[in-house]
Order: structure tokens, then sequence, then C-alpha cells
């Protein structure tokens, strides 16, 4: 006989672990999901799509807690209830529902880096290796028994991005692997020490504020932890804001197209936004210099001129604004 789940999931990770349950052959019962928020830019894959394209009852409650979600959930009797990048803790009453147990998939290698937005802030430390761990939910957040791990790497220059889609590839991985085990009973559950990990809260946009006095790694790291699809790293400029989109971290020999002689004359700059060859570089404290790649334009707040728009601001253009910025 099958077994049985409720699945909460939302984002990528929800879409590829709900396809990892449905190909193992799991009776997905009912999916529990999120109504995509119109503030918010999404850029990630629909669980709720999946659902449908399969059969499967959703639903999208505001709050998990509610005596209709519980008694939805009793009432059918799961094995195992899963959590996929759902947004919202669960009752430990609704967790007692499923038979077998309850599950989540966490998007760092636990006990590190427990809590909120894991990726965004491994790479905003500087971290150079991240994963994916399900693991036994518990009323503590991310602090039940480890089921199992996949780490992977993250590179010098990678953006939060590119290490979440690494993280889902591996999170599909992980219970890929451990599935048959967890549904035979004999997954290993192994201690998940809080002391010797990490936890972190939650991201605002504001955070992304760009301090440029600080040793250019850090601001390196700021940019990359948070460059788009996020809401980016930013500066702001005679009442304007500018996002750094993309960006390149120069080592004291330079760059192909950044000669060593640019670096050093760069370095006797004031710390902040600076033009020079006709590309925008970003000088730190320490007097390293980051390369930006891409710069945008914020639109002007309360304006419905179309003309200000986010867009790119080139090299030559940034030059204009700051010696505007000067004369005003």
């Amino acid at each position: 006989m099958k077994p049985r789940a409720v699945v909460f999931a939302y984002h990528n990770v929800g879409v590829r672990c709900l396809q990892v349950l449905l190909a193992r052959g799991v009776d997905v019962a009912l999916v529990v999901t999120h109504e995509d928020s119109p503030t918010e830019h999404i850029w990630f894959g629909s669980v709720a799509s999946v659902a449908a394209e399969h059969g499967i009852d959703v639903i999208t409650p505001a709050d998990p807690k509610a005596p209709e979600v519980f008694e939805a959930v009793n009432a059918l009797a799961p094995d195992f209830i899963f959590s996929f990048y759902y947004r919202h803790m669960l009752p430990v009453d609704l967790l007692a529902t499923a038979r077998r147990g309850a599950y989540n998939m966490h998007g760092s290698l636990l006990p590190k880096y427990r809590g909120r937005v894991p990726t965004n802030w491994a790479v905003l430390n500087g971290e150079t290796e991240t994963g994916a761990t399900l693991h036994e939910m518990a009323a503590k957040p991310d602090a039940g028994a480890i089921v199992a791990q996949t780490p992977v790497p993250i590179l010098p220059d990678d953006t939060a991005s590119q290490v979440f889609d690494k993280t889902t590839v591996a999170a599909e991985q992980t219970l890929w692997r451990v599935l048959p085990a967890l549904i035979a009973g004999e997954a290993p559950h192994l201690p998940n020490d809080l002391a010797t990990g990490s936890y972190f809260g939650g991201r605002k946009p504001e955070d992304g504020r760009i301090d440029w006095t600080q040793p250019a790694q850090n601001v390196y790291n700021l940019i990359r932890a948070v460059a788009p699809p996020y809401p980016g790293a930013f500066t702001d400029l005679g009442g304007e804001r500018f996002i750094v989109a993309r960006a390149r971290l120069v080592p004291e020999g330079g760059l192909p197209g950044v000669s060593a002689e640019t670096v050093r004359t760069l370095s006797h700059l004031p710390a902040g936004l600076a033009v020079a060859d006709n590309a925008l570089f970003g000088v730190c404290g320490d007097r390293r210099v980051i390369a930006i790649r891409e710069l945008r334009r914020q639109p002007r707040a309360g304006s419905a001129d179309p003309a200000d728009g986010e867009r790119v601001v080139s090299p030559a253009e940034f030059g204009r604004i700051t010696q505007s910025t000067r004369h005003s």
C-alpha cells in the first residue's frame, strides 16, 4: 500500500521535492501552499501548478494554525507530513497527525544556519559550502533529528541565486536518495546538535544598503548575497537609489579590461562609487576595488513618468549624475 502524505510546499524546492514524492509512488493526498503575493517578484516555479497537473487538492490558508487546516489534515490520516520551503512553522498538534513522522527540507547543512533565508546568509558570511538537510520537524525551527544531507560548494563569485539553484538540486537528490529508507522505516535519525550550530532571522530589502567603508570582501559578499532576483545591494546618491546588480571583486593585479594601474588610481579615491576608463567601480574601506558590471537606477519615489522606471545606468550617465549632484 502506498504511503499517504500531506505536503506543505512553496518555491522551486517545493516543486522539485513534490515531484520526487510523486515519482517514488507516494500518495500525496493534499498540498498546502501560499497564494503568490502581488508585491513579490515571482521568479520561481509553482507548487500549485504541479499539484493541479496531478489532480491533487490544494489549499492556501493564510495561517497553518487555523483549525480548518488541522481538521483537513487530520481527516486524511497521513503517514507523513512534509514541508518543502513552506514559509510558516507548523504547530506541534498538526505534526502529530502524521503517523510515521513529519519532515522538513532545509537549505543548509544543519545545525548551521537554522532559521530564515539560509542561502543568503551563507553567501553574506563568506561560507564556501552549504547544502540541503532533510530533518524531523519539532517545536523549535530546524531542530529535529537529521535524516540526510547533501553538501554543495559556494564558489567565490557565486550569487545567492546561483547557490540556491545548487541547493534546489541538492534537496531533490537528498529526498530521492533517502525516501525509500524513510518509507521502509530504516532511515537514520542523527542528533542535531544545536549548540554547535547557528540561527539567523529574516532579511529585509533595507538590509542591502552598502557601507563602502567596509572591507571589499564584505561588500562583495553583500552584493552576491542579495543580487537579483533578490532586491539587490544598493547605495544612495543625491536622493536617488542605485542597485549594484552585477559586480566582481578586483584582485590587486587587475582583471581583463581593468589594469593594475587603474586599480592603484582608484585605491586613492574616497570610499564609494567612481568612474574610471569608462567603467564603474566601487572603492572600499580597505582601498580594494569592486568592478561594477551592472548598475541600476531605481525609480524616483512617487514619479509617474515612465522614464523614471528602473533601468541600467552607463558609466557616462553615472558620471553626469554625480557632476549634477556636486553642483546642486
